[in-house]
């Protein structure tokens, strides 16, 4: 055999598979290859935009944290203002009550201490009208001095 038929025997097998190759072979390889790239270039955008969700979800949490905190400060602040007022108003309403209490307390000491004076001048008329039967040795009439008895009991 001659080696340079063989050499170009194999010249044309090689160009033959070569075309063949990049006829029927390549392309679909191509396109496999074209697809599994468009494939991972998607994925990686789907990633990129889910991070960029993430980043954007998470912010939007820490301002919806924040807001409820602050909401919760208010309402815990507004909590305590209110607690303050109704106990203002409970020490108020207390304090109104001691002074009617005192004021009722004094009226009925005054009541009772005039009332006392009263029966105190009755019992010293009496016992001046006593005192004075003995003295006399006779009978005083009440009903006739009781002008006498009356004008005793507003000196004393």
């Amino acid at each position: 055999m001659n080696l340079n038929a063989t050499l170009f025997a194999q010249f044309v097998v090689f160009f033959i598979l070569a075309g063949f190759t990049m006829k029927f072979v390549w392309p679909p390889l191509m396109k496999a290859l074209d697809e599994r790239a468009e494939k991972i270039a998607s994925g990686l955008a789907a990633a990129d935009r889910g991070k960029a969700e993430m980043a954007n979800a998470s912010k939007a949490a820490q301002v919806e944290l924040a807001s409820a905190r602050d909401e919760g400060q208010k309402r815990i602040a507004d909590a305590e203002k209110r607690a303050t007022m109704i106990g203002d108003e409970i020490k108020a309403n207390a304090q109104a009550e001691a002074n009617r209490i005192v004021s009722q307390a004094k009226a009925d000491a005054e009541q009772q201490v005039a009332k006392a004076r009263e029966e105190l001048r009755a019992q010293v008329a009496g016992l001046a009208v006593k005192g004075a039967e003995q003295i006399l040795k006779r009978e005083v009439n009440a009903a006739a001095h009781a002008d006498l008895l009356s004008q005793l009991a507003v000196e004393l």
